[in-house]
């Protein structure tokens, strides 16, 4: 009896390896995209607010779009965060330069000087928002430079700069009553703000809600990839399912992993939900739809800064959310 048993446990363990084992998540970089999430995720936490991340906001002088990490909107203000996961020591060169040396390699690598890059974001988007009908008052809109990362050892000229949040000055920050963070304001920056009226609140929310952005994929093991979704890659019969499901009617996708319930019969459950530019947020369960594929259906995702797409099996993901 107990050779019948190793037998069937075997049989199991080579089906289950079949038809589940090929879902290891690809070696692709996620720590920036997952250190962007990780802030605009604790800034809501502290301030309220709504944090908005990896925007992709027009630039009329370049005629591209300018990628911001972050953006966090409260009733006091907006503030535009460059965030950079540096690990190691980090210098100023005399050019304004940043040259970050990391612990486990010694060869250097420059970086243009964060400050004067969110400086420019923050312009961006005040040039953005004003086209699109949102007039803020001066200084309204302020940038920052986090280096959220425990093993980043900024120089003293870098630490000290009053846009820089260095990780000492991170790990510190409270919460502020008003739903500001002029805590973080001790220099030029540090005025009284008058609160934004709901009206205008609400427009702004909608506003960067609805602006360019990147794709975000949640990959198993709490990864998180920003990029470009490009298209799902399967069967004929699979690919037909999928056919209809285009970025303009799905705003995000969620994989559900196969059971065990018929040998050979195994299939993906891909929730979707239809996008709806009115509403903010997850829509209700009852409006959420399904399709079934095969569990080695794959989809192109080309991750930021990345020159060409990645190929991941749908298994290996979470969930996919894209832009409108």
């Amino acid at each position: 009896m107990w050779v019948e048993i190793i037998c069937g446990l075997a049989v199991i363990m080579i089906l289950w390896r079949l038809f589940y084992g090929h879902d290891a998540v690809p070696d692709v970089a996620s720590s920036d995209s997952d250190a962007s999430f990780a802030v605009a995720a604790r800034l809501e936490r502290l301030y309220g607010g709504k944090a908005f991340v990896g925007l992709r906001i027009p630039d009329p002088d370049t005629g591209f779009r300018q990628h911001i990490d972050v953006v966090l909107v409260t009733k006091m203000e907006v503030m535009v965060v460059a965030v950079r996961n540096f690990s190691g020591f980090v210098e100023a060169e005399k050019d304004g330069s940043w040259v970050c040396i990391g612990d486990k390699k010694h060869k250097a690598e420059t970086y243009p000087d964060p400050v004067l890059e969110v400086g420019r974001q923050v312009a961006i988007l005040q040039s953005y928002l004003e086209q699109r009908g949102v007039h803020l008052p001066k200084g309204h809109i302020i940038g920052k430079v986090v280096l959220p990362n425990p093993n980043c050892r900024p120089a003293y000229s870098i630490a000290f700069e009053p846009e820089v949040i260095s990780f000492d000055k991170w790990k510190e920050l409270k919460p502020e009553s008003k739903g500001g963070v002029t805590s973080w304001i001790k220099d030029a920056f540090h005025r009284s703000k008058s609160e934004m009226q709901d009206g205008s609140y609400q427009q702004l929310n909608f506003i960067l809600r609805t602006s360019p952005m990147w794709d975000r994929l949640e990959l198993r093991g709490d990864r998180n990839i920003l990029g470009e979704f490009v298209e799902f890659k399967g069967n004929q019969d699979d690919m037909q399912a999928l056919s209809n499901l285009k970025r303009s009617k799905v705003s995000q996708f969620i994989i559900q992993k196969p059971t065990m319930l018929g040998f050979g019969r195994s299939r993906l459950q891909l929730l979707y939900s239809p996008r709806d530019y009115r509403s903010e947020g997850a829509p209700p369960a009852s409006e959420w739809k399904e399709v079934a594929v095969k569990p080695n259906t794959e989809f192109l995702f080309q991750p930021l800064n990345s020159k060409k797409p990645r190929k991941f099996k749908l298994s290996s993901a979470v969930s996919l959310t894209l832009s409108a």
